[in-house]
């Protein structure tokens, strides 16, 4: 399974966001404007948030007014909660999970 150059883009920047804090997760969404915007799962004692959440807020504080496309890299059997980004960017967002190597195991849409 690959994905169209400008999301195997997405895949490479959820991982890079992945490996640079050791994160279960690493996520990365494209904007309306083909911005993109990459984050990891953050996890403290007192609060955390999943990746993908995390890169849609990111979008939404930069005046992003939807998202095109995302993705997801980390363990494939961990569960992908994809309604923060139904809620903001709607129905039919294509978002591909990966496996810690970048290779696509799946796809998801809102």
């Amino acid at each position: 399974m690959t994905p169209a150059p400008e999301d195997a883009k997405l895949v490479t920047l959820a991982r890079a966001a992945r490996a640079r804090t050791s994160a279960h997760q690493g996520a990365a969404v494209r904007d309306r404007d083909g911005r993109t915007y990459a984050a990891s799962t953050v996890s403290l004692p007192s609060w955390s948030v999943d990746a993908l959440d995390l890169a849609v807020a990111m979008a939404i504080s930069s005046g992003a007014t939807g998202v095109e496309a995302g993705a997801v890299v980390g363990d494939p059997d961990r569960l992908v909660h994809l309604e923060v980004l139904r809620d903001f960017a709607g129905d039919d967002v294509v978002v591909h999970l990966a496996d810690p190597t970048g290779q696509v195991v799946g796809v998801k849409r809102t």
